[in-house]
């Protein structure tokens, strides 16, 4: 074949491949085109009449696999239809024109006018994202979120290092604390606003129908007191005691290991250097020695490794010759943890009534199985033998064996490579079972009564479905004339899988977003699906215009001991393309947020959405070549 006539093969199916994709794509727009017409679309608030029809495209665009499609618009350097979410129609209309001008083909398919464009659906979304999380940070776009601890109802200065750091949006869960202390928290932050003349949302999560643990029956009340010591046995730090009248007295500003009460007359009389003697709890002869005395209590310590329980009798001489005697005061029991390993058999009781570890025989045959209760028994009632579940945010797994009237019987399929230890109020997470519970609890019922008054944001946790969305939306309207915006946490698998209608009901309130909880949504999903679902959140909620909050162990190692792991500082970079990020509390949550601001203005230099930003690179500097100039042996260069 000639070159003429392989340039005109070539021209000839470059035109026939423009045809067959203007064709494909004219028919694609037209087909969405129509999934917005009777819809419904008057349900729909005003401020998000626009962003329905949008999401609803969205939808139909992406019900067929686009694989092909995508390939094809690539090989001709075309549009690929990856940034398409906040203006469907709009980038379906662009990439027509394109093609109809290359293949000089008459005009196909329909116009967008009346949908957003491209200016349109950021806009959109800008302003809906104001609209809940308030206004646009300096130097920053991203909000940050922050989950109260119960420190930030006692101490304001908390709180004002908080805003001052960069938090945008206090978080107060419902699940935690009472109407007294997010009262305080929320005294805290206004007077905080004043004060440095900063704004900050304020959202309240409502607890809703969280499974956990019941309780267990409590362990016996001893102290073991123990000192360090090295490879050798040898002490190398000794135990700090702290000894006081009352759980409440002055804590001591030096620290110390563990506490005993006692009378406050006995300890009055104690000075430095004295020793109390006592015999511990297993028989053997012990002795404290104090370090140093106050009017708060006095600090021993120990060489020696003993067993207190109360009611244990200390005797000390301090410059007299009667002996000064004192009885240990209460003690509070060990916390019961039920052992577990892979194969074991575990009781899950359809009631809350106290719990028990495993009962075993001399030879370490198990007489009685461990037991424990559920939280809300009724759900189950729901579960069949064959279904998983998982334990405490999915360390300990296993399969419901059988079920009766009373209990399920759940073997251990999954634990660390030592086993596990199940706690009491632990999660509990049943992803293949199909529990029907309503999103509202009537202690959610009774806090949206203060939630009303104070918050700017309801987040309403385990959303399901879209008549979990309507009940919340009926009782906000009961409760007065505020419209805080409700935000709906995606946890669960059915959460995730009726996203769609739960948003377009939503979206008939004046505000609304949506928080990708991922730390229940990946024990009910599984963790290697996480990334795929969260990715899938976001597209969604761009289509719809409606803002994500990223939350669930963003930056957790840094928030509690200070120093963040790698991956964490990737994922909070990750979380550039939400709208905000959620810290939970820690210690180090103010150094948390310092840093998350400092991600977060950072990466939204170089990506929005899914978009690269092609700021300039610091390596994409003019290099010459350098080297030793080596040729290949028997090589020559002139």
């Amino acid at each position: 074949m000639s070159e003429s006539e392989s340039a005109t093969s070539a021209s000839g199916f470059y035109q026939s491949e423009i045809a067959y994709l203007a064709q494909e794509l004219s028919a694609i727009r037209n087909e969405i085109a129509d999934d917005s017409t009777g819809a419904g679309l008057e349900a729909i608030h005003g401020n998000y009449r626009d962003s329905a029809r949008n999401f609803l495209h969205y939808l139909g665009l992406r019900r067929h696999d686009r694989r092909p499609l995508q390939m094809r618009l690539a090989s001709l350097g075309l549009s690929s239809l990856g940034r398409l979410e906040s203006h469907v129609l709009a980038t379906l209309d662009s990439v027509l024109q394109v093609l109809q001008q290359l293949g000089q083909n008459p005009s196909i398919g329909g116009s967008a006018s009346g949908f957003p464009d491209f200016n349109q659906g950021q806009r959109l979304l800008r302003e809906h994202t104001e609209a809940v999380l308030g206004s646009v940070p300096d130097g920053r776009k991203v909000r940050i979120m922050v989950t109260m601890p119960t420190e930030a109802a006692r101490d304001a200065s908390l709180v004002g290092d908080l805003v001052t750091a960069g938090m945008d949006c206090m978080r107060i869960n419902c699940a935690h604390d009472s109407a007294l202390q997010w009262k305080k928290m929320v005294e805290h932050l206004r007077k905080t606003e004043q004060a440095t003349g900063r704004s900050c949302r304020i959202a309240m999560d409502l607890a809703g129908p969280k499974l956990r643990t019941g309780p267990l029956e409590p362990g016996p009340k001893v102290i073991k007191i123990q000192p360090e010591r090295d490879e050798l046995g040898r002490v190398t730090v000794p135990a700090r005691i702290w000894l006081s009248d009352s759980e409440m007295a002055e804590r001591p500003e030096f620290p110390y290991d563990f506490r005993l009460p006692v009378s406050k007359l006995w300890l009055s009389q104690l000075h430095p250097g004295d020793q109390v003697r006592f015999v511990d709890a297993r028989g053997a002869r012990r002795e404290l020695e104090i370090v140093k005395a106050g009017d708060a209590g006095c600090l021993a310590e120990s060489a020696n490794t003993s067993y207190v329980v109360p009611g244990m009798t200390l005797y000390a001489k301090s410059g007299a010759e009667e002996e000064l005697v004192a009885a240990v005061g209460d003690i509070p029991a060990i916390v019961t943890k039920i052992p577990l390993k892979q194969g074991d058999l575990l009781v899950l009781k359809r009631d809350c009534s106290p719990g028990k570890p495993a009962v075993y025989a001399d030879d370490g045959s198990v007489i009685e199985p461990p037991v424990i209760g559920c939280t809300i028994p009724e759900a189950l009632e729901q579960v069949q033998a064959g279904e998983p579940v998982w334990f405490d945010d999915g360390k300990i797994g296993g399969v419901v064996e059988k079920t009766d009237e009373r209990s399920l019987q759940v073997r251990i399929t999954h634990t660390g490579i030592e086993g596990g230890k199940l706690a009491a109020d632990k999660g509990l997470n049943f992803p293949g079972s199909d529990l029907k519970l309503g999103a509202l609890t009537p202690k959610d019922l009774e806090d949206l009564e203060f939630v009303a008054r104070h918050a700017d944001i309801v987040e309403l946790s385990f959303a399901n479905t879209a008549d979990d969305v309507f009940r919340l939306q009926q009782q906000l309207l009961q409760l007065g004339d505020r419209r805080p915006a409700i935000v709906l946490k995606v946890e669960t698998q059915q959460g995730f899988r009726n996203l769609p209608e739960m948003l377009l009901a939503a979206m008939q309130w004046p505000a609304c977003g949506v928080m990708i909880a991922r730390g229940d949504l990946a024990v009910e999903c599984g963790f290697e699906r996480m990334a795929e679902i969260q990715e899938e959140i976001l597209w969604i909620c761009e289509a719809a215009h409606v803002p994500v909050i990223w939350a669930t162990q963003v930056l957790e190692t840094m928030a509690k001991e200070g120093m963040p792991s790698r991956a964490e500082i990737t994922d909070a970079a990750m979380g550039d393309r939400a709208e905000c990020v959620m810290l939970n509390k820690g210690p180090y949550v103010v150094e948390a947020v310092r840093a998350l601001d400092d991600i977060l203005r950072r990466m939204e230099q170089h990506q929005s959405k899914k978009c690269a930003m092609l700021r300039e690179l610091h390596l994409a500097r003019k290099v010459r070549v350098s080297g030793s100039g080596l040729q290949p042996a028997g090589l020559k260069t002139e």
